[in-house]
């Protein structure tokens, strides 16, 4: 019989840990609100809140929770104003701002326009936001305005789930190596010198942990992405180069991922500090307007 040979560093088949919460903590009801999960270890729609209505404290610490077990949680037909989900949004701290994106009606506003004539930007990639920045964004708050009639789903991927079923080998070699991460490479595919090189000073390359612990559940996950992060300190560039190469393909496990499809007034809130997730490009000439408010985060450990 031939040799069974698998190339290194390949995908293999086999049944794959799918744990949501993290080690001892147990399964709960939530009591003010409807939870219905779209996926296995990630995404949940959350039905029987308005948005556009101050949270109480207890509501708000719910919110929380599921936004911790269940990591990007969906509500359907808000229709907030830029205003009101900025309100929502800093439930949960500060608000960041990004110079690096068209802004909306305030400068903690992104707006994203795509499709006719615009173009394209910032989709069809796996990727945490900011972590080129110190303290990457907590989270995020992202409404779609405008809806394509078919096409333009968004996509997340629990990397929690990514680092618990890595090889036991793979997992020696990354506990406790950093990387660094920096805004030029994802954003200089798009923009020219003369608006990136400003920015140099205000953003300059950072190191974080390739695997991060959650400041809230202390779960470990996956901490590199395709857009911002270079290499991995203290490897020469083809061992850093494979590595994240193969570290990087584990956002693109169907079993880590949930797919939303929008509607106009939809709104997604992820925990950008334990997710990945993939804009799919897939609706141009149509157009899909979004915007997007982002809190500040943590400093990875």
């Amino acid at each position: 019989m031939r040799e069974a040979r698998v190339p290194a560093d390949g995908m293999y088949e086999g049944r794959r840990t799918l744990r949501r919460l993290p080690e001892g903590v147990a399964e709960r009801p939530y009591d003010l609100f409807e939870l219905v999960p779209r996926g296995r270890v990630i995404g949940a729609e959350v039905h029987g809140i308005d948005l556009s209505r101050p949270l109480t404290p207890e509501l708000r610490d719910e919110l929380n929770r599921a936004l911790l077990e269940w990591k990007v949680l969906f509500f359907r037909g808000q229709g907030l104003t830029s205003a009101q989900q900025r309100d929502f949004a800093a439930n949960w701290g500060e608000l960041e701002t990004n110079p690096l994106l068209a802004r909306g009606s305030s400068a903690d506003v992104v707006r994203f326009e795509k499709g006719g004539n615009a173009t394209p930007t910032f989709e069809n990639v796996w990727h945490a936001d900011v972590t080129f920045r110190e303290r990457p964004a907590l989270g995020a708050v992202l409404q779609l305005h405008e809806v394509p009639a078919v096409g333009g789903d968004t996509m997340w991927a629990d990397m929690a789930a990514a680092y618990d079923n890595l090889p036991d080998a793979v997992k020696a070699r990354i506990d406790g190596a950093w990387a660094v991460h920096d805004f030029i490479p994802g954003f200089g595919r798009f923009y020219g010198p003369e608006k990136l090189i400003p920015l140099q000073e205000e953003f300059p390359p950072v190191e974080h942990p390739v695997v991060r612990t959650h400041p809230e559940t202390g779960r470990r996950m996956l901490f590199v992405n395709t857009s911002f992060t270079t290499h991995i300190v203290g490897m020469d560039r083809d061992e850093s180069d494979r590595l994240l190469s193969y570290l990087v393909r584990q956002a693109h496990v169907p079993e880590y991922q949930v797919r939303f499809t929008w509607q106009p007034g939809d709104i997604a809130f992820w925990d950008n500090r334990a997710t990945q997730h993939y804009a799919i490009d897939d609706y141009a000439p149509q157009r899909r307007v979004a915007e997007r408010v982002a809190i500040a985060g943590d400093r990875p450990y």
